[in-house]
């Protein structure tokens, strides 16, 4: 597929592993999985259950150094920044670089990959089609003040999609030890400077768009919940009247065939 440009300048949801043992089976996060211990029955019987845990602290380094770099995000000086930009810059292979102003503010390109479910719903006098569902690629040129919310509205902007931004949601994907970790970013977060810090290799950190999962509407009110059945109601029908007018044609001009060729000599 193309890459398409868009300028748009001036918690962790880990990797989710199904664990087998003996006694029975639990689902956790790979962070998790070590400070997790579940007791099973044995024989019929519960096991006695005493007001202490038990806690291992193998994952205790990666916690660390998740927090580590959130707080790496938060503290980054003036200096640091222009380093970075300047090695982000050296590094790069498609002329894709970064510019820092003299306010601090600095301008670049994140690429944006779309893993939807479905096209989404387009204004029908856009004259542009909607943004694929399998895995094209969107190249966007952002601000280090632009957020994962306004980075959501520019994608949904450009291809002029009707649909509400709260329907989507951005996703960084890490490769970390030979795995592969999904999270979700908040709206408030930068993803240009998510990509300052993780460099310009998109195999070390990448961008997706996806839809929200299901059980990630019970975030929402009742009322907006609400709201998002009726846009899914209108786009039903409007699905469904494209298609009875399409077949409708089709009916039209088979029966116009049907009678040039049973027409008497």
């Amino acid at each position: 597929m193309g890459t398409a440009i868009y300028k748009l300048s001036g918690k962790i949801n880990f990797q989710v592993k199904k664990t087998h043992i003996p006694e029975g089976k639990y689902i956790c996060h790979s962070y998790c999985r070590d400070l997790v211990h579940l007791d099973y029955p044995q024989n019929g019987k519960l096991p006695n259950c005493g007001p202490t845990c038990e806690v291992r602290h193998s994952s205790k380094k990666n916690i660390q150094d998740v927090e580590k770099e959130k707080e790496t995000h938060n503290h980054l000086s003036k200096e640091e920044i222009k380093e970075k930009v300047h090695k982000y810059n050296l590094a790069v292979t498609d002329k894709l670089k970064m510019t820092l102003n003299s306010n601090g503010i600095y301008t670049g390109f994140i690429k944006v990959q779309m893993e939807l479910c479905k096209p989404p719903q387009t204004s029908p006098n856009s004259g542009k089609p909607a943004p694929s569902s399998n895995g094209c690629t969107n190249t966007l040129h952002i601000s280090s003040t632009n957020t994962v919310g306004e980075v959501i509205e520019a994608l949904l902007k450009k291809f002029l999609v009707t649909e509400s931004p709260a329907k989507f949601a951005l996703y960084k994907r890490c490769h970390r030890e030979d795995q592969v970790y999904a999270c979700k970013l908040s709206d408030r977060e930068h993803p240009l400077y998510l990509r300052l810090v993780a460099g310009p290799r998109t195999d070390t950190l990448s961008f997706v768009l996806r839809e929200h999962e299901i059980g990630e509407w019970e975030a929402f009110s009742l009322p907006e919940l609400q709201n998002f059945l009726r846009i899914l109601d209108k786009e039903e029908d409007e699905q469904l009247q494209n298609l009875k007018k399409r077949y409708a044609a089709y009916r039209q001009k088979l029966e116009e065939a049907l009678s040039e060729v049973w027409k008497p000599d």
